[in-house]
């Protein structure tokens, strides 16, 4: 049974799905796709939380990320590198990413990391060090290889530029999703 409802719900849904195809082919063209393009990066204060487990940002150590989305004003906050690329990096991942913003762990404490956001794209990541995000092991991020090198050879850990790390190393596994005294 054929209704004009649903001939009409096909035809929307085909426009749409053509929509976002040029949308993608138009970002893939230059518009700003994930870097910091013209989108500048946000302070976290006090009642920042974690978009994935309501955290509070500043109650704990290790780098911290934000990614900005076409069309809205403030960002999805992530109290870890590790969350920002799982939700990045998801193949299911459909709205359009403008800007991700990752703190230099080079040039702020590690415990009460404040400020110093950098393009999360441009950044160097230590993978598997020995020290401890808010939600465990996490990704170090660093504007410099140099630095980014030092702080693996203190802290063990293998660096990686942002294309290097895959959905698999962003596992969250033993983090935020099993997490049971949240």
């Amino acid at each position: 049974m054929h209704t004009p409802w649903l001939q009409a719900f096909s035809f929307d849904r085909r426009r749409f799905l053509i929509a976002g195809a040029a949308t993608g082919l138009l970002a893939a063209c230059g518009a700003p796709s994930g870097g910091s393009g013209s989108v500048v990066a946000l302070e976290i204060d006090r009642s920042t939380s974690c978009s994935l487990d309501g955290m509070l940002l500043g109650d704990y150590p290790g780098p911290k990320a934000q990614i900005h989305y076409s069309g809205l004003s403030q960002p999805d906050w992530f109290c870890d590198t590790l969350e920002m690329f799982n939700v990045y990096l998801n193949p299911e991942q459909a709205r359009l990413v403008t800007a991700l913003f990752v703190q230099d762990m080079g040039k702020t404490d590690w415990d009460k990391p404040v400020g110093n956001w950098i393009d999360a794209k441009k950044a160097f990541y230590v993978l598997g060090s020995k020290r401890l995000g808010s939600m465990g092991p996490t990704a170090a991020s660093f504007s410099s290889q140099a630095d980014a090198q030092a702080f693996a050879a203190q802290h063990g850990g293998k660096v990686l530029k942002f294309d290097e790390v895959t959905p698999d190393m962003a596992n969250l596994d033993g983090g935020a999703l099993h997490d049971q005294t949240m």
